[in-house]
């Protein structure tokens, strides 16, 4: 199987934004932004070969067919996404502590 490339929505980029915003200024640690952005990338890697590997769980909550979600290792985030026939579009990258189906029903354009 070939790789596609990931394209997160803007609202997935401002995700990962404001969580190496959170981790350089909130907890002032480098050292945490930049293993978040590493594994972010990693992860993004992975969903590019792979894209079938996420968990369809929120699809089935909240009625998104194709929904797929990845767990981060290091950190408490999931990114969710959805493969596309060209591309692996990634909609949000969030904090598994927050309420979940609340975040991704917000409205942006880019996903639907």
């Amino acid at each position: 199987m070939r790789a596609k490339p990931v394209i997160p929505t803007r609202l997935a980029r401002q995700d990962v934004e404001d969580e190496v915003t959170y981790y350089l200024v909130d907890e002032g640690s480098e050292q945490a932004a930049l293993g978040f952005i590493a594994e972010i990338e990693q992860a993004y890697q992975r969903l590019s070969k792979h894209p079938n590997i996420g968990s369809p769980r929120y699809a089935y909550e909240l009625g998104i067919p194709d929904l797929r979600s990845w767990q981060l290792d290091r950190y408490p985030h999931l990114i969710f996404y959805i493969e596309r026939e060209a591309h692996v579009q990634v909609w949000r990258v969030l904090n598994g502590k927050r309420d979940i189906p609340a975040w991704l029903e917000s409205n942006d354009d880019e996903t639907h």
